[in-house]
């Protein structure tokens, strides 16, 4: 049984996941127009290193120190 707390958690979540795919698709845009004689794979491999090492964000998202994860 889905409940109301649960069905805004899905929510929040699937909104979250658009953003991401909203971003990702402004991404390629971008790199479309500043590598006009790029391939697709090009395109792609830029967005996966994107992904993996993105500037300003090499340790994570949030504020505060870097932790080891799992903690032990």
């Amino acid at each position: 049984m889905v409940t109301r707390r649960t069905s805004a958690v899905i929510d929040r979540m699937q909104a979250a996941l658009d953003l991401f795919d909203i971003g990702e698709r402004m991404l390629r845009q971008r790199l479309r127009r500043e590598r006009p004689d790029a391939t697709d794979a090009e395109i792609e491999d830029a967005v996966a290193t994107w992904r993996t090492a993105r500037p300003g964000a090499e340790l994570g998202d949030a504020p505060g120190r870097r932790r080891e994860w799992p903690r032990s």
